[in-house]
């Protein structure tokens, strides 16, 4: 392990005892001696205010994309019982002049921006009633609206910054729409908002003297103060700490996902929510108190053992957010405070659940004394490779919110909280996980273009089960905690790998044709355009064609090429080689010269079928060539008779040759009993008795169209071959559909 990984994943055993006391310590809160140091001053001037680290960093996106309504923060509030509006419009202008942030534009003067802060701004608090709709029609109109207000923009350097709708339900029941820009807000400025507002409320239905008393700074000040405090020793402690534990070269956590990563991230998200039922909640508690550990760091190393296990990955780093409300004189004011943390956590060793526990209680507890730094100046000091299609530094999120806001009785009001839904997803994935009456409530918010909604879903269960585990043995190693129910894991490794087959282990695959061939001798088995051949007709043909090869010494595993057009040649062709023991070598007149020279040479065959047009355009050399039909008048003269199988399951059937595409082009050989079992796999699982017709489209090279071949000729259905030039012409194929009632391959997916 390097000085790095040690910095950042020390064992809580290997700490002297000093160090641990100081762990401790932290822990309990009792280091505030720091805290005690700081004190904010008001600022002397009004007007302009210099930005905060973290607004200069939304204000430069929002001139990137001056749209994009991502850093808006939305909650929806239900209040019912007897409204009292112009008390509610009231608490709201009254909350917009106490907080200055509520007031403030922005604007760039010499190149750099700033906030300009107004003496009043007004509310408007528009109603919208939609009491004439039913129960259903209501939940549904006040999704979309949220939604709707959740999308719209603000404008950063004219709007009010704080937006506000009602909805009338019913005379006892409203639905209170309020969005703020993340630049002015937190969710902790939401708590501020609710609380003032519920106290606000009732200080304006009793008539009585506003009760808040005034702030003593405004986000102004703080905004000041923190470019005065971040500086020199308190600075560079800070940023020395970050550097060692993120220095150098960051892992990209590699999830396995649904689908391809794009190159540019949309941020279209989803979420999933979950619920862990009161037991398993008291029995983490519990667990994270003999620890010596807080709720949330069991959570998160949890969640962290949960991504090692998905990624096989050694060094997890995840993001989270603090309040960074650490000085009294910012607790109650609305404003961007919060500030990212990033935990980073070496897993490993493989230790047991308690060893990894305490590699994150230390990390997470450092993390803690080294809040102050802005992530912001993070990003900026460590210069993270910069990669459009994901997030730097880290992927994946955690959050735990222990102290959910209560439903408040204001008056003859009731008030509840809850955020509004978001269709979008600023990280791979996140977990954000809140207490609620003595469960835990979970959120999987996700990349809906890498991941479906059914592996959340999984993902989920499997972290669920993942906490019952560590709960009945936190000394088990990470590697060996269950992610599987027990009833999972049967069907996963047992019902469902359940799947074998008894099939006919002496069979060739032409010998499945035969038998087709012999129940349904006047059905058609494979149509090319004009061109119709029934069972009885396709199988005398390549019967004579089988008696000519062997004439010419093909017998069993002698490959014998295969180069003609789509036509019901290259069908008898085929069976003709097999008929006589041989093995064909599938060979696509498209493809160039070069490579077929190569599959000619490489495979070494001694017979080359083709067709006397393409005779000229081949490289031959020194090897028999039979043309179908300048040929066929003697090749007529054999038996139509079926020839003495001498092949055996194990003998070859076809030779395909890969595309190259890592490198050299490389024959591959299938046996018969292959083809065989994969037959009887299909008939099983796709009832190929019902089957009546099937369109084959792909390449004779390519490895589909013995699947589709074998699907069709061996359960006595026609095979129809589409035309070339009919691949890409939708109405040409559509028409053929349609006239032959045709299967589609693919149907069929176990190639």
């Amino acid at each position: 392990m390097n000085n790095k990984k040690n910095d950042i994943c020390i064992r809580r055993s290997q700490l002297s005892p000093a160090k641990q006391a100081l762990l401790e310590k932290r822990l309990r809160g009792e280091l505030k001696a720091d805290n005690q140091q700081k004190f904010i001053p008001r600022r002397s001037q009004d007007n302009p205010v210099p930005l905060s680290f973290a607004q200069q960093r939304l204000w430069f996106l929002a001139q990137l994309e001056p749209d994009n309504p991502f850093y808006n923060v939305s909650a929806v509030a239900s209040l019912k019982g007897k409204l009292n509006f112009k008390a509610l419009q009231d608490s709201f202008q009254e909350i917009i002049n106490r907080h200055e942030a509520l007031r403030c534009n922005f604007k760039t003067i010499e190149d750099k921006p700033v906030a300009f802060i107004y003496p009043t701004k007004s509310l408007l608090l528009p109603v919208l009633d939609i009491s004439e709709l039913s129960i259903n029609q209501q939940a549904a109109e006040v999704q979309k609206l949220a939604s709707q207000e959740a999308q719209h923009p603000f404008d950063l350097s004219r709007d009010l910054l704080l937006r506000v709708k009602l909805l009338r339900l019913n005379p006892e029941e409203h639905i209170l729409l309020f969005i703020m820009h993340h630049i002015v807000s937190d969710g902790w400025s939401i708590g501020v908002l609710i609380y003032e507002l519920a106290t606000l409320y009732q200080d304006f239905c009793d008539d009585k003297v506003l009760s808040l008393p005034e702030l003593p700074i405004q986000y102004g000040d703080f905004a000041i103060w923190q470019q005065e405090y971040l500086q020199g020793e308190a600075l560079t402690a800070q940023k020395n700490y970050w550097k060692r534990q993120l220095g150098g070269a960051l892992p990209v956590l590699q999830l396995p996902t649904d689908y391809p990563r794009p190159a540019v991230q949309s941020y279209k998200g989803n979420n999933y929510c979950f619920t862990i039922p009161k037991y398993l909640t008291t029995a983490l508690k519990m667990l994270s108190q003999q620890a010596g550990a807080t709720l949330f760091m069991t959570l998160l190393t949890a969640f962290k053992i949960l991504l090692y296990r998905y990624s096989q990955e050694n060094d997890i780093i995840i993001g989270t957010a603090i309040a960074n409300r650490n000085l009294p004189q910012i607790e109650k004011l609305i404003g961007f405070f919060v500030n990212t943390l990033v935990l980073r956590t070496d897993v490993s060793d493989n230790p047991s659940f308690l060893d990894l526990l305490a590699r994150v209680k230390e990390t997470t507890l450092d993390a803690y004394t080294h809040q102050d730094l802005p992530f912001e100046q993070l990003v900026e000091e460590i210069q993270p490779e910069r990669n459009l299609s994901h997030n730097p530094i880290f992927q994946v999120w955690f959050a735990l919110n222990n102290s959910p806001m209560p439903a408040l009785e204001i008056g003859e009001l009731t008030l509840t909280i809850s955020e509004a839904e978001s269709a979008t997803s600023q990280f791979d994935l996140s977990l954000d996980m809140v207490e609620r009456q003595e469960e835990l409530i979970g959120t999987f918010e996700y990349s809906s273009d890498l991941f479906d909604a059914n592996t959340i879903t999984h993902i989920a269960e499997h972290f669920q089960t993942l906490l019952a585990g560590i709960i009945a043995n936190p000394k088990q190693p990470i590697a060996s905690l269950p992610l599987l129910t027990k009833a999972a894991e049967n069907d996963l490794l047992r019902k469902w790998n359940n799947n074998q087959v008894e099939y006919p282990q002496n069979q060739c695959i032409h010998q499945l044709f035969d038998n087709c061939v012999n129940k349904t001798p006047n059905a058609v088995a494979v149509i090319s355009q004009q061109q119709r051949l029934t069972y009885q007709e396709l199988n005398h043909k390549a019967n004579q064609l089988a008696h000519y090869l062997r004439s010419l010494g093909v017998n069993q595993n002698v490959l014998v090429g295969i180069c003609v057009e789509r036509s019901v040649e290259m069908i008898v062709a085929l069976l003709g080689v097999l008929k006589a023991g041989g093995a064909y070598v599938p060979l696509d007149p498209a493809y160039p010269e070069e490579r077929l020279s190569f599959m000619l040479s490489n495979s070494q065959v001694s017979v080359l079928l083709t067709q006397q047009s393409l005779v000229s355009s081949l490289p031959i050399e020194n090897v028999p060539v039979v043309c179908l039909d300048r040929d066929w008048e003697i090749i007529s003269q054999q038996s139509q008779l079926n020839p003495d199988t001498y092949s055996s399951p194990d003998d070859l059937a076809y030779v395909i040759y890969t595309s190259g595409s890592t490198g050299k082009s490389k024959g591959v050989a299938i046996a018969h009993h292959s083809l065989v079992n994969k037959f009887y796999a299909w008939a099983k699982a796709y009832q190929l008795d019902s089957l009546t017709s099937h369109l084959q489209m792909a390449s004779f090279a390519f490895d589909v169209f013995s699947g589709d071949l074998i699907r069709a000729l061996c359960s006595g259905a026609k095979l129809v071959l589409c035309p070339r030039e009919w691949l890409l012409e939708a109405e040409n194929l559509y028409q053929l559909m349609l006239a032959e009632k045709l299967i589609v391959p693919s149907l069929f997916p176990l190639y």
